[in-house]
């Protein structure tokens, strides 16, 4: 056994040299060092209430917080990196005047040669903190279904502090929310965002700035429309001598009017009560001026929000006018005349006077052939307490037939002459 191991030795040694030589070769070129980038790894500020305690807000510039970073290890170390290994980070304690802050670099694993970054520095903008109340409002978009409207629209607030960079607050103007309605034909309530609003209206989506609140609650009534006409009435008569011509006009003639459903269904029109237009004594046309809004039942209001309610109402009043007819006799009947009894006008009866009044457009219409009258005996008999009729000549009023607001200015009474039937 000693012969075989100490036979060749040298030969042996040799090739236990070249082979530790061979191993040593061999982990050099596998575990060779090697690099390798990783990308878009976010900087972490570090003492950034530093900034705070002195009132003063930052900005990240052309997201510089981002960075590529290089890695240069073995390639046994390498494999074994990932990102949550590498931390990179910049110490707000260390801001430059020209606001910058410089990069660093740190990785778990010990074994790494070396590491860089796609830049060096984080570039801030850096400003004092401002804050202040701006104006809530809203708008609404789309159009509520049809036969609706918008109601009332009220929010959990008005106003909305904001704070941030001082040039970036002293922007801000207004902050809205935005409604939409399409199709709405109920009411409406929900949580909108608000959005923040400068001088020209175009909105500022700066993440720098912050809201006191992100949301408000937003309640918008979506009321039912209905067309209701408008009826009027009045007292009193106009003066001796004038007439009122039975024309009312009305400016306008319907409203439209707005409430639920429910308030609707029990009205159909608007009446004006007679206490609020008085024509005593009028001469000519009465025009009042009517607010419809203190009409209406208090769950129902007008549509139109921007109307001041106000109806305008024209009773029409004119002077009466007076016409002169000739009565023929033959348009004169006598009737109800005691059994026994003839009754006639005189035969040289040729016509009868007679003064009409009313207004001219009725007037007009009235013709001396298109009047008729009746002497009616038996009423005249009654009247004058007379229980028989004699024969002889009588003065008997005449029941002229008139048009509608046309009347006779004195009674006409024609002399009947009465005699036994044969």
């Amino acid at each position: 056994m000693r012969k075989i191991l100490f036979h060749n030795w040298g030969l042996k040694l040799a090739s236990i040299v070249l082979a530790i030589i061979l191993w040593f070769l061999v982990v050099i070129v596998i575990d060779d060092p090697q690099s390798r980038t990783f990308r878009n790894v976010q900087v972490e500020l570090v003492n950034t209430e530093l900034l705070e305690q002195e009132n003063k807000v930052y900005e990240v510039l052309d997201n510089t917080d981002t960075v590529n970073v290089s890695v240069t290890a073995p390639s046994s170390v390498l494999s074994q990196i990932n990102e949550n290994d590498i931390v990179v980070s910049a110490d707000v304690s260390r801001l430059t005047d020209i606001s910058t802050i410089p990069i660093e670099v740190e990785v778990s694993n010990l074994n790494v040669i070396s590491t860089s970054t796609s830049r060096e520095v984080v570039r801030l903008n850096v400003e004092d903190k401002a804050s202040k109340y701006v104006p809530l409002t809203y708008s609404t978009e789309g159009e509520v279904a049809e036969g609706y409207m918008i109601g009332n629209v009220t929010m959990d607030q008005n106003m909305i502090e904001i704070s941030g960079p001082q040039s970036a607050v002293n922007e801000v103007r207004s902050a809205k929310v935005n409604v939409n309605v399409t199709n709405a034909s109920s009411s409406l309530s929900a949580n909108m965002e608000i959005h923040l609003y400068d001088q020209d209206g175009n909105e500022m989506t700066q993440e720098s700035i912050r809201k006191q609140t992100s949301y408000v609650r937003v309640s918008v009534e979506v009321l039912l429309t209905k067309n209701v006409p408008i009826y009027v009435y009045y007292s009193g008569a106009p003066a001796d001598g004038c007439l009122t011509t039975g024309e009312i006009d009305t400016d306008p003639g319907s409203v439209m009017v707005a409430g639920t459903a429910t308030s609707l269904a029990g009205i159909s029109e608007i009446s004006i009560p007679k206490e609020l237009i008085d024509i005593t004594g009028a001469e000519e046309d009465v025009v009042a001026e009517i607010d419809v809004r203190e009409l209406l039942p208090d769950n129902v209001r007008l549509a139109d929000s921007g109307s001041d309610g106000k109806v305008t109402v024209t009773i029409h009043v004119e002077k009466e006018s007076e016409k002169r007819l000739d009565i023929l006799p033959e348009n004169l009947s006598i009737v109800n005349v005691p059994e026994g009894l003839v009754a006639e006008l005189p035969d040289n009866a040729e016509s009868y006077i007679v003064t009409v009044t009313g207004l001219q457009e009725l007037l007009d219409q009235v013709t001396e052939g298109s009047i008729t009258g009746r002497a009616d005996v038996a009423a005249w008999m009654e009247e004058q307490e007379m229980t028989a009729l004699t024969p002889g000549a009588y003065n008997i009023p005449v029941d002229l037939q008139l048009p509608d607001g046309v009347r006779v200015s004195a009674p006409l009474t024609v002399h009947v002459v009465v005699h036994r039937a044969e």
